[in-house]
């Protein structure tokens, strides 16, 4: 082993070894690093801005306009490229930082790999407080960066510049983990940024790092094949673990030969094309009645990379059926166990190949299928029923109607929070893996438009939509200037109902009045009056406004012509959710009350709660 060292600061380091790691996609060496979002401050900007600056040309440093927009795109270029290549963001000490700590929050929930590097304090602390610092007065070494700390599943602060090495090395670990997989926080004291040391060019050596997939024990392995074989009602739940597994294919042959109906999760949705004869589509809160009355009377469930959260499994109450067995096939320990489930701790390919290898010839009964098809044809029906244009002030669901016609399955499909990603989940005929793209792990209002700029990076032929609702636009909107700046077009369909109408909507359903959501029940002297049309034109956007859903998919067919960046704006009622499909959620209702609303919402809270599966 070669002794030779090479003198640069701890910048250059980082920078340096971040363009020597590689990936093989589709047979091909690639970086990675797809790139550095980054907004630079008195924290960052001389030191790794510097460093930035030397690798332009191999690592590309893309500048944004707010700090949490820009993770929450170097998330989305993950998320959409299957775990397989991930970003980094960095931002200056203070406010910049703090900024990303709702994205490291989303990544952690989501399971999604993103290196943040926010600047930090001097380590000398010679001109304390440095501006920007915190200052605990009873903690010398407390720093805003702490707040990382929860939501990052690896943090360090560098405070001498030789503790980059082991700290890039457990970075990369961590980052390209199929069970530990998620947010790393680097905090870089902006004097150690600037200080040189002897690296050894060992540490700057090439190296390729390919998806490790776990094989399941074999004992986990025997018990989990004779549960199924027993089951005479079994269903797959797939979650996001099938897509970072890239386990698509494997699924659809494994319920093809076995004749076992699928349901998929908001992570795992288009696992199957939706037009898929045994894909019963969403499942749980937000569930297609199809995959809800499957998920009702299974008797096993074969949960495929999902973390079964509270809208998968209607908040622990779907499942019905007095015996049923739930089989955890994860890579993650921690998520396989969950609710007294049968362990599979495996990568979600392998271990569907080696179940399918062990079943042979076993399938679920012709009257199980029988069941799932005409399930599935009576909730088709529904969904084109509400997905129809009408005359009215139009429904989310006709608005997805409209998209859908005019672009079709084969566009990439981004949203994140609000009433749209149940509607989305429920009634969104996704296509090929991956062209479903929704973040509701955090359910991060703000996410859309970011993260569709990140998708648009990550799949740069794609045709990419963003669907959200007005009061997402209001949170963050200013990476549809980032997305002109860099040539990188969405198509940004804006619904406008004048308020957080699902918060709303859910105040009324749990027995509360209309208070402070839609813009009308705030305290207000005036409403406001907001051209949506004309405030994304002014960053650069070809905007329509449309006055129909006729006129929406007229703009959308318009737009699809143009090269840069669309906005088309709607206005949607805000009271009108599909009631067809969907399950209990269990959102605590106040015991106690002087309205008589709320009283008579507690009494059916504490009907739905004796459903529950603790």
């Amino acid at each position: 082993m070669t002794n030779k060292t090479i003198r640069l600061t701890m910048a250059q380091a980082l920078a340096r070894f971040m363009t020597r790691q590689m990936t093989i996609i589709d047979g091909n060496k690639v970086p990675i690093f797809g790139g550095v979002f980054a907004i630079f401050g008195h924290g960052n900007v001389a030191g790794f801005g510097e460093a930035l600056y030397q690798v332009r040309e191999e690592l590309p440093t893309y500048r944004a306009h707010n700090e949490q927009g820009m993770a929450h795109a170097a998330i989305a270029f993950a998320k959409a490229s299957f775990r397989r290549r991930f970003m980094a963001a960095t931002s200056s000490i203070g406010p910049g930082a703090t900024n990303m700590v709702t994205a490291a929050a989303l990544a952690h929930v989501n399971r999604l790999p993103v290196l943040l590097l926010p600047g930090e304090v001097f380590a000398n602390r010679a001109p304390d407080p440095v501006l920007q610092q915190v200052e605990s007065f009873g903690d010398g070494t407390v720093s805003a960066n702490d707040v990382f700390r929860p939501v990052s599943r690896y943090f360090d602060r560098i405070t001498r510049p030789e503790q980059i090495i082991p700290a890039l090395n457990r970075a990369m670990q961590v980052l390209t983990d199929p069970a530990e997989c998620g947010p790393v926080t680097l905090s870089l004291c902006q004097d150690v940024q600037a200080e040189a040391y002897d690296y050894p060019e060992a540490f700057f050596a090439e190296r390729v790092w390919t998806p490790r997939r776990p094989m399941p024990d074999v004992n986990e392995l025997e018990a989990a094949v004779a549960a199924i074989r027993t089951a005479e009602k079994p269903v797959i739940i797939a979650g996001g673990g099938v897509l970072y597994s890239e386990a698509a294919e494997v699924l659809r042959a494994f319920a093809e030969r076995h004749g076992v109906p699928v349901m998929e999760t908001n992570a795992g949705k288009s696992s199957l094309p939706h037009d898929h004869p045994l894909n019963m589509g969403s499942v749980g809160v937000t569930g297609s009645s199809a995959s809800n009355l499957l998920a009702e009377q299974a008797d096993l469930v074969l949960a495929v990379g999902s973390r079964l959260q509270d809208f998968t499994t209607g908040s622990w109450a779907l499942f019905k059926a007095d015996n049923v067995r739930i089989i955890g096939l994860n890579t993650q320990v921690f998520d396989a166990y969950k609710h007294r489930a049968m362990p599979l701790i495996a990568d979600a390919k392998v271990g569907l190949d080696l179940l399918d290898g062990k079943l042979g010839p076993w399938h679920a009964s012709d009257a199980w299928q029988a069941t799932a098809k005409a399930a599935k044809a009576k909730w088709l029906v529904s969904a084109k029923a509400v997905t129809d244009p009408t005359n009215a002030l139009p429904s989310d669901a006709q608005v997805i109607g409209a998209v859908h016609r005019a672009r079709g399955s084969g566009a990439t499909l981004v949203c994140a929070s609000g009433g749209l990603p149940g509607e989305l989940h429920k009634l969104w005929p996704a296509g090929a893996p991956g062209s479903y793209h929704m973040e509701y792990g955090y359910s991060t209002m703000g996410y859309e438009i970011a993260g569709g700029l990140g998708v648009k990076l990550a799949k740069p032929h794609d045709d990419v939509i963003v669907m959200l609702g007005d009061g997402s636009y209001m949170m963050m909107n200013s990476e549809i200037a980032t997305s002109v700046m860099l040539g990188k077009k969405l198509t940004i369909v804006v619904l406008d109902n004048r308020g957080f109408g699902c918060i709303n909507r859910l105040q009324m359903a749990t027995g509360g009045a209309n208070f402070n959501n839609l813009l009308k029940d705030t305290f207000h002297e005036t409403l406001p009056d907001i051209d949506f049309a004309a405030h994304a034109a002014s960053m650069g956007a070809w905007v329509r406004k449309a006055a129909s859903i006729a006129e929406l998919e007229s703009a959308l067919a318009e737009a699809d012509k143009v090269e840069r960046t669309t906005v088309l704006v709607i206005d949607t009622d805000p009271l009108i959710s599909t009631e067809a499909g969907g399950h209990w959620w269990d959102v605590a209702v106040p015991e106690v009350s002087v309205r008589p609303q709320v009283n008579a919402a507690r009494k059916d809270y504490e009907e739905a709660l004796k459903g529950q599966r603790l």
